[in-house]
């Protein structure tokens, strides 16, 4: 049910975490991991488990983005070899 939205702010916002797409979109924790795992499934996202250290507390969560997605180059003369 919340795969669309999910997969829709993955294109517009690239990697997240999966905190942060819950925060975002309003989805609960639960819903976003549970939709993370359906679109892993189908491979239409990837994702790996990271824990973050926030003042000594380790929190545990998943990185997701889209599967086979490279960003643009950034923008501006690039170096010489």
């Amino acid at each position: 049910m919340y795969n669309a939205l999910v997969l829709e702010y993955l294109k517009k916002h690239g990697q997240r975490l999966d905190r942060e797409i819950a925060k975002e979109t309003g989805i609960s924790l639960t819903q976003v991991r549970s939709a993370i795992s359906e679109l892993e499934s189908t491979k239409s996202v990837s994702s790996c488990s990271v824990t973050n250290f926030e003042d000594g507390v380790a929190t545990e969560g998943m990185l997701c983005r889209i599967s086979g997605y490279i960003p643009p180059a950034a923008p501006g003369k690039k170096s010489g070899v």
